[in-house]
């Protein structure tokens, strides 16, 4: 007998995206090893883009949205995995090149599944998700680099979003003095409590026009790019790190070599979705660890059913939303 789930899946027809649930068979969807009861998925901003066609995301259609899931292990041709096994998986190529995680089955390469983190669960996984891991695979790489709290502030542009608040809280856990830049002046008394010393609004923050400005901070975690990541350029410290993990305000870069010739300054690129898996295995070691943040729970403070998430995008396209907000999806144990 064959078995129907409900998936949200994107078409592109005459250049026009549309979106929506449909009932779809195992077969439906692209080739993997392990097939997974999804119980969790999240919202993404990169979902939002994607799902209402606002900007490019997919590389093939259709496809079945959601770049991350958590769920049990359903069978598996690998033998790394077997049925029941807790499982998450975020980015690898899911809801670009292959179905996603907005599915009550999915059906993923196994190279990109993670075994459950001990201290973990799936609603706390996708609590975090990929905003969660891309945070903490910024501050690895930072602190692979030589960042450490004693040599001064780290500053998080995008601070409201997923990214920058969990980035403020796994910061604040590991000892760092915290700046969050934020455009929404309302969320003030939410950035103080996941761990920000000092608030800054987005128009008030000094980008500078010089090639090298006084240095101000040790390092950044910047989600916006353009303007405020060339800004930041000028500005961190000797031997400081910038993590570039969005680029929200633009993608232009307009500065100079000598922040980094001169000040010793690492602009680290960021790629959540392509990261080996070996640094994987160790990043998502380190958010159930010391990097675990403490204010999950304020940040990740909307859950949602299945049935409304084609009603949760247009917020993220709006810049209205501040933290997570997790999809449940299946049944849990």
């Amino acid at each position: 007998m064959v078995t129907t789930f409900k998936a949200f899946r994107i078409h592109e027809t005459g250049g026009k995206i549309s979106a929506g649930f449909e009932a779809l068979t195992l077969d439906a969807l692209t080739p993997g090893e392990v097939v997974i009861d999804v119980q969790f998925s999240d919202i993404n901003y990169k979902d939002a883009l994607a799902a209402t066609g606002t900007g490019k995301i997919l590389r093939r259609y259709p496809l079945v949205g959601g770049i991350d899931l958590a769920g049990a292990v359903r069978s598996s041709a690998d033998a790394r995995f077997a049925p029941g096994d807790a499982v998450l998986v975020t980015g690898g190529g899911l809801s670009e090149a292959f179905d996603g995680g907005y599915a009550e089955v999915a059906r993923v390469a196994a190279e990109s599944v993670i075994p459950m983190p001990a201290g973990l669960d799936a609603f706390r996984a996708m609590a975090l998700g990929t905003a969660g891991f891309t945070a903490a695979l910024a501050i690895h790489r930072m602190e692979r680099n030589g960042q450490t709290p004693g040599r001064g502030p780290i500053v998080v542009t995008g601070a409201t979003g997923g990214v920058g608040s969990l980035a403020i809280d796994m910061l604040s856990v590991r000892g760092y003095e915290v700046i969050a830049v934020s455009g929404k002046p309302e969320s003030i008394d939410y950035l103080k409590s996941l761990g920000a010393s000092k608030i800054v609004a987005r128009g008030d923050f000094s980008l500078g026009t010089r090639p090298l400005e006084a240095t101000r901070y040790a390092g950044a975690i910047d989600s916006v790019g353009g303007d405020m990541l060339a800004g930041l350029t000028r500005q961190i410290d000797f031997w400081g790190n910038i993590a570039s993990v969005g680029l929200a305000g633009g993608a232009d870069l307009k500065t100079t070599v000598l922040p980094f010739i001169l000040r010793g300054v690492n602009l680290l690129g960021i790629n959540s979705s392509a990261t080996p898996r070996a640094e994987r295995l160790e990043v998502w070691h380190r958010i159930a660890t010391d990097l675990a943040p403490r204010h999950l729970s304020r940040i990740a403070h909307r859950t949602i059913p299945f049935a409304e998430l084609p009603g949760a995008f247009q917020a993220y396209i709006d810049g209205k939303v501040v933290g997570r907000t997790v999809v449940k999806i299946g049944s849990q144990p």
